[in-house]
């Protein structure tokens, strides 16, 4: 869908309010009769579309006969049968001389805030001014998604910690991919925005713009840090979670082995009594009950003689005698002294 928006109002503290000097069309959703409108009319080469349209696409800026080209990365959020992921988008931008022509292959948040006027503060009265605008919102937008992200892990560990499933790992996965995306869209739109500085077919005309820009710089590499922090976090939560399940799959093979030890005793004792040979009390009547009972206790301690009490209860003894040996005091051997000649 392209949509033709002149609304724009520039709210520089200071200055007067102030509208935009330009036209600026949105595309966003587009599809292929979107597409050939934009060739057409507004002469943008398909190599560009091309390029905007691929999901992996990294933020450049590039100039060209008629316009200067930018790609940069936005935050977009995607529904799914598993909740809702966090991902990143590329932007095309398109300068011409009196128009601004943003293309999108899916909807953002940030285009939505411009398209609303759910902003304030920024330069948007030129055209340098709207592409450090968007850029600086979609820092904003970044920040707030990471901090989005660090409480939803919080309360997936909270559920990890009371019962181990594969929807929370799964959950966690999903966190870690969102951070991927985010950390390598950051990390491209710095490159972009240290290149804005010092290109010189993208100028800036005023102090208040550069200034913007600086501080879009900042809030970009506070940005970077924060998703590599909360990235190397949930790495080292991950790498616990999975000791942790190895720990309790461990813990129930050696619960079942041993149980499975403990029942080869009362079947020794039943195969022994059950071959065709002339045994102790086999012509008693009740021998059947001294079986049993002896099957029983043979099974019970086994298992208390495999069990991790009694092996708990060995090595506190140990190391009880190990300590009342450290408090024994020392006997002092006396030196005998020498006699004089």
């Amino acid at each position: 869908m392209i949509t033709i928006r002149n609304n724009l109002v520039s709210t520089i503290p200071g200055d007067l309010s102030q509208e935009a000097s330009y036209t600026w069309v949105d595309a966003r959703d587009i599809n292929r009769d979107d597409i050939t409108l934009l060739e057409e009319q507004y002469a943008i080469s398909s190599e560009l579309l091309a390029d905007i349209m691929d999901q992996d696409e990294q933020s450049r800026i590039e100039k060209e006969d008629d316009y200067v080209a930018l790609i940069v990365r936005l935050p977009a959020l995607a529904d799914d049968c598993k909740g809702i992921n966090q991902y990143a988008v590329p932007l095309g931008i398109v300068l011409y001389k009196d128009t601004v022509i943003t293309i999108c292959q899916s909807d953002s948040i940030v285009l939505e805030d411009f398209a609303k006027n759910r902003f304030r503060q920024y330069p948007v009265e030129t055209k340098e001014g709207f592409v450090i605008s968007i850029l600086g919102r979609a820092v904003m937008v970044y920040i707030r998604l990471l901090k989005y992200i660090n409480r939803q892990k919080s309360l997936v560990e909270e559920q990890l910690h009371k019962s181990i499933m594969n929807y929370e790992l799964i959950q966690l996965l999903q966190i870690q991919k969102s951070l991927v995306y985010f950390s390598t869209s950051l990390t491209t739109n710095e490159a972009l925005l240290e290149k804005l500085l010092k290109t010189s077919y993208f100028k800036l005309t005023s102090e208040e713009e550069r200034d913007f820009l600086d501080d879009v710089i900042t809030d970009n590499k506070q940005a970077i840090e924060m998703a590599n922090i909360y990235a190397s976090i949930l790495t080292g939560t991950m790498d616990a979670f999975a000791s942790v399940i190895s720990n309790n799959m461990n813990v129930i093979m050696k619960r079942l082995t041993i149980i499975s030890i403990s029942l080869m005793f009362p079947t020794f004792i039943a195969s022994f009594y059950g071959m065709n040979l002339e045994l102790p009390f086999m012509h008693h009547p009740s021998a059947w009950i001294g079986i049993v009972v002896a099957c029983g206790l043979s099974a019970f301690a086994g298992a208390f003689m495999l069990s991790d009490r009694r092996n708990q209860r060995l090595i506190q003894r140990s190391v009880q005698a190990t300590r009342m040996v450290e408090k024994k005091p020392k006997k002092k051997s006396k030196k005998k002294r020498a006699l004089p000649d």
